[in-house]
């Protein structure tokens, strides 16, 4: 469970100062920016992109009329590219990102070929620099975790979505089948720090990566903040034997 105290918060397995955990999580992201997607499919076997493809579906971003989406946490783009085509003509989305390098990569891979429809903004997930009511749908794909006041970027959530707008958060989770547990258990710890050394040079970052998912809450545990955001309607739905969980949440 991801507990803090008033001045204390976790960063992977160790304790840190609250004030001190934005620039350690900074500092992981900086260091694996350029090969993010590439470790992103070796990790998962190329399965982010399914669960990422069934966020898109699940939002289902309307074709024939404005519609404004938030991807935060999304610096590289790959949730904005895929809410861009799967949306009409009028759908616009603003990629948001603590990290200047992930946004880099995703201005980069993005090129001209959405032209104005997509934006990039760095900041801060507890403080988003927008009106309230600004923003149709809102979603985070595996970063809710790394932010270190959860609470305060789900109530930013809520306050910049309008009146029926839609919050879908895709993170890890905890594995519910028997067996598997200590099957994924072994691969997180032993194979993705090995492979996160192989492809970027240090494994330090997917070490950290890999703790940060088992101190994150359980499915219902992170269904209640939300709840406690503000948000209606809330439900999740587990995936790949509970590996990742899809989160939903309506401003009513």
């Amino acid at each position: 469970m991801a507990t803090t105290t008033s001045d204390n918060t976790h960063f992977g397995f160790a304790s840190v100062r609250l004030d001190e955990k934005q620039g350690l999580v900074d500092d992981v992201f900086h260091k694996v920016a350029r090969r993010y997607d590439l470790m992103n499919d070796l990790m998962s076997a190329g399965l982010h992109r399914a669960w990422k493809d069934a966020l898109v579906s699940s939002l289902r971003p309307p074709r024939d009329r404005p519609f404004g989406h938030l991807d935060v946490a999304g610096g590289t783009g790959d949730i904005a590219f895929r809410v861009l085509e799967a949306g009409g003509p009028r759908t616009q989305v603003t990629v948001f990102d603590i990290n200047g390098d992930m946004l880099a990569v995703g201005r980069e891979r993005a090129g001209a070929r959405f032209g104005r429809r997509i934006d990039f903004v760095q900041g801060n997930a507890e403080a988003l620099p927008f009106p309230d009511k600004s923003f149709d749908a809102y979603t985070i794909a595996f970063g809710i975790r790394n932010v270190p006041r959860i609470e305060e970027a789900l109530a930013e959530a809520h306050r910049v979505l309008k009146r029926g707008g839609r919050f879908l958060c895709l993170e890890f989770s905890h594995v519910d089948v028997p067996g598997l547990d200590a099957v994924y258990d072994a691969y997180s710890f032993n194979v993705i720090p090995a492979l996160g050394r192989m492809v970027t040079g240090d494994a330090e970052p997917y070490r950290y990566l890999v703790e940060s998912i088992r101190r994150f809450p359980t499915a219902e545990g992170f269904a209640d903040m939300v709840r406690a955001a503000g948000f209606g309607r809330v439900t999740y739905r587990p995936m790949t034997g509970g590996v990742v969980a899809l989160h939903s949440g309506w401003k009513i």
